[in-house]
C-alpha cells in the first residue's frame, strides 16, 4: 500500500521499489494541495479505472498500477486486490486528473486534508492522530469545561 505524505502545500503519493517498477516511474507522485477538488472513499477501486495503462501494469483482479489514459484525461492508479481505496478528483491543470490508490488510510486522509497543513511532511495517519489525542487529566480530578 503506498504511503501518503501531507504538508500545508502537497499531496506526496511514495511509492515503494516494487510499485515504482509495476508504475513505471521513478518518482513519488506531488499533488498541490489547491489542485484536490474531492476525495471520495470507495470499497472496489476496480470501478474507478477508466482508459488504458499507459504506461503501467494490469492484471485483472489482482493489480494496476501506473498512469492511466482515456479519451477524457490521464489518472494516475495504484490499485491492489479487492481493498478499500480512495478517490481523489483534481483540477484541471494538474498532472492527473484524479487519483485511485488502495490504501487502508483512505479516512485518515479526509480527515487531515480538512485540517490546516503543517509545514513538515507527515503520514496522514500521524496528522489525524495528534489532533485526537486526548488530553490527560491528573488523576483523581475531573476535567471541567472552560
Amino acid at each position: 500500500m503506498v504511503t501518503l505524505l501531507l504538508d500545508s502545500t502537497q499531496l506526496e503519493v511514495v511509492l515503494s521499489p516494487i510499485e515504482r517498477t509495476f508504475a513505471r516511474r521513478s518518482d513519488s507522485v506531488r499533488v498541490d494541495r489547491a489542485h484536490i477538488r474531492k476525495v471520495q472513499l470507495t470499497d472496489d477501486a476496480w470501478t474507478w479505472l477508466r482508459g488504458v495503462p499507459s504506461p503501467g501494469t494490469f492484471v485483472r483482479g489482482t493489480v494496476a498500477m501506473g498512469t492511466w489514459t482515456s479519451a477524457g484525461a490521464d489518472d494516475f492508479v495504484v490499485v491492489r486486490r479487492r481493498h478499500p481505496a480512495v478517490v481523489v478528483d483534481l483540477e484541471d491543470d494538474a498532472e492527473f486528473a484524479r487519483l485511485v490508490l488502495t490504501t487502508r488510510h483512505g479516512l485518515a486522509l479526509v480527515h487531515a486534508l480538512r485540517l490546516e497543513g503543517d509545514d513538515a511532511p507527515a503520514e496522514v495517519t500521524e496528522i489525524v492522530a495528534a489532533q485526537r489525542a486526548p488530553r490527560r487529566t491528573p488523576r483523581g480530578l475531573t476535567a471541567r469545561p472552560a
